[in-house]
Order: C-alpha cells, then structure tokens, then sequence
C-alpha cells in the first residue's frame, strides 16, 4: 500500500467533508466526477450525475429550506487499489430545515477514482443509516 496514494485520497475525502460541512456547495459537487453516481437511504432511485444529485439539493434547498450545520467524519478507512480507492467512514451530520434541526448518524462509503490529471475524484457515493449505541 502506497502511503503516498493513501495520503493524496485523504486528502481528497478531508477536502469533500470539509466543503460539505461547511455548507460550500461548490466545492463540495466539485469533487465529485460529472458521472459519479450516488446511493442514498433517503432517496427511492439511484441518482446517476452528479447534476442529477445537485439538482436533488436544490430542491432541498427551495422547498425545506435545507442547509448543512456541520458534520464530523470518523472511523475513517482508506483501501487504495491501483487508481481507485474506496474511503468509508462514520458520519454524524447536523442539518437544519423549515421544521428545525437534526443530527443525523450515517456511514457512507466514497469511492474515488485517479484522473489523468493526477487529481482524485470521487465517482460513487454510498450513504446508509447507523444505528447510535
């Protein structure tokens, strides 16, 4: 295991949770490859874009008033292999809309994929809920 590649996918998923977290939505869909795909608990289909997953949030956004208040990442796991990796990890997410907020307790798996660039870019997104002890 290359601790380079290892360094530069924790890089990418520090880079994708710190966006989401801090509410910059560009930058978080900006880490995303144009046809990621993206499996959600709260969502009945696939989602097969990540345009398709934005427009998603913008209907969050203009109909619940959905905005993210934070999220922490943690038991985070990072498996290289060649030019993807898949990074998983525990994720408690506060969120707020018209009727209040909420902290949600999810683990998600990202895998990401090795551009020609060099750049790592994330092209699936797995989020299921956990159950809290």
């Amino acid at each position: 295991m290359s601790t380079t590649t290892v360094q530069e996918v924790r890089d990418a998923a520090d880079a994708l949770v710190a966006a989401f977290a801090e509410g910059r939505v560009d930058d978080y869909f900006g880490a995303f490859a144009p046809e990621a795909t993206f499996v959600f608990h709260t969502t009945p289909q696939r989602l097969g874009s990540t345009a398709e997953y934005r427009a998603l949030w913008r209907q969050w956004e203009e109909q619940d008033g959905f905005r993210i208040v934070g999220c922490v990442s943690s038991a985070q796991l990072i498996q290289p292999f060649g030019d993807t990796a898949v990074f998983s990890h525990d994720v408690e997410t506060r969120v707020a809309t018209h009727a209040g907020e909420e902290t949600v307790h999810e683990r998600e798996t990202v895998v990401f994929a090795r551009a020609a660039d060099g750049r790592w870019s994330a092209v699936h997104e797995h989020l299921s809920a956990r159950t809290t002890a």
